[in-house]
């Protein structure tokens, strides 16, 4: 068996292991960048180590402390409040509101899972007060932290543009950016369609000061509940004259009294982002030291908010995207890439093998990390891209989309967490409906956007 073989299968396994047995995908790709890059690529430890991605460890480390504190000082909570003041409460709204905050809270830097885990609770207990559709609400927050997922400074975009950068494929982080945010609209919007979203406009509109609409204390006698709370746990306290509404608009922070108001910590925070948004794109600042910048300074000013920022960020995705991209440059030191790119190219029908890595970006995806497949299957396209008869910046594109997309997937950590934070249904309803819609996905996404994105050769 040769060298070459024995690489990829390794990997592999350590996407089965990864899949079946919830071990870190990174962790078992830095063992095995250790044993493939000693044992058969005959790679010594400076050898292994030359393929850490340091570049985009400061971005994942920078970024993810910053929003941390974000969280923490209670600017994602008073950004919820607000955006569902600013729609005036429309129920046939709300579902927007969420795709939209998720989509500002991926693109400006927070990684997908985390921007899901903050707005799933809330948006999935809206869906189950005002009788709005799970599957629609949990879909459209999915397709939001993903249609935000690709800008230039966002987790997602600044790993597969800095990707596409260390191969020297062309590149357009615009492109990159619209392809993901429309395809993701253009589906959320099918999804809004079909799962009775225009059923919603002719409801009631819920008040940020109540927590109710009209339909909703006709039915209860003028008397009023509690909604479930961020985390997806109900309260069982109420008032018969006077509705909690923090606990229907914002997750229940103890240490956070009021959500609805601007503090100091607060502007702050907000000021930072647009700073840091300012920085990377007017001035081409590094995206990764200008977040920590700007958390450390805003860690000094108020400690007691940013004291568990850092054990907040998300060393899992760390260690996910560099040790999938160390195993990667393993592979690429050792001839696998180009011998792999050689195959795929010798199907001879390069629109073929295009296609086939857009739907192994979407299956292994499902059941796996996105970026963890992005990271491996963008190398591997580089061959039979550099031969020219395949637009590098719409392979890409495609590649992306097709493998976040199905992220809906209840086997997928954002599935997860929606069908985690879904109070008052039946769990293993829901389950099945979360697995058809994200096998219906897998089967028509990514042979839209090959058509879509590759076909016309963009790039």
């Amino acid at each position: 068996m040769s060298p070459e073989l024995i690489s990829i299968l390794v990997l592999v396994v350590v996407f089965v292991i990864a899949t079946t047995r919830s071990v870190n995908m990174g962790a078992l790709a830095f063992a095995a960048a250790f044993v493939v890059g000693e044992l058969v690529a005959d790679l010594d430890a400076d050898g292994i180590f030359a393929g850490f991605p340091g570049d985009l460890f400061v971005v994942l480390v920078g970024v993810t402390y910053l929003f941390a504190i974000a969280r923490a000082n209670g600017t994602t909570d008073w950004l919820v409040h607000a955006s569902i003041r600013l729609v005036r409460g429309r129920v046939a709204l709300i579902p927007w509101v969420m795709f939209a905050i998720t989509a500002a809270l991926t693109a400006i830097g927070a990684v997908s899972p985390a921007a899901v885990a903050i707005v799933a609770p809330i948006a999935l207990s809206f869906a189950a007060r005002y009788r709005i559709s799970p599957l629609l609400m949990g879909a459209m927050v999915v397709h939001g932290a993903q249609g935000g997922g690709f800008s230039p400074i966002s987790i997602y975009g600044t790993i597969v543009n800095g990707i596409v950068e260390r191969e020297k494929l062309p590149g357009n982080e615009i492109t990159l950016f619209l392809a993901s945010l429309i395809a993701n609209l253009v589906i959320a919007g099918v999804v809004f369609v079909l799962f009775g979203g225009l059923k919603l406009w002719a409801r009631g509109a819920v008040t940020a000061d109540s927590g109710s609409d009209e339909g909703d204390l006709a039915e209860d006698g003028g008397g009023a509940r509690t909604a479930e709370t961020g985390s997806g746990s109900g309260t069982s306290t109420g008032s018969a004259t006077r509705p909690a509404a923090t606990a229907t608009l914002v997750e229940s922070r103890p240490d956070i009294p009021d959500t609805t108001r601007l503090t100091p910590a607060r502007t702050a925070t907000l000021t930072a982002l647009v700073a840091l948004v300012v920085a990377v794109l007017a001035f081409d600042l590094d995206a990764g030291l200008t977040a920590i910048t700007l958390a450390v300074l805003l860690s000094t000013a108020w400690p007691e908010d940013s004291r568990k920022a850092v054990g907040q960020i998300a060393w899992s995705t760390v260690l996910l995207i560099c040790g999938v991209l160390t195993y990667v440059a393993v592979l690429d030191e050792m001839g696998t890439i180009t011998w792999a790119g050689k195959g795929v190219s010798d199907i001879g029908i390069p629109l073929l093998a295009a296609v086939l890595l857009c739907y192994i970006g979407a299956l292994v995806s499902a059941f796996a990390s996105s970026v963890g497949i992005m990271g491996a299957l963008i190398p591997l396209a580089v061959p039979f891209l550099a031969q020219g008869e395949i637009g590098a910046v719409g392979m890409v594109a495609a590649l992306a989309v097709s493998a976040t997309v199905v992220d809906v997937s209840p086997f997928s950590t954002n599935g997860a967490l929606v069908l985690a934070a879904a109070p008052d249904v039946d769990r293993e309803r829901f389950f099945r409906q979360l697995m058809v819609y994200g096998g219906i996905v897998v089967a028509v996404v990514p042979a839209v956007a090959w058509l879509v994105m590759v076909v016309p050769g963009w790039g």
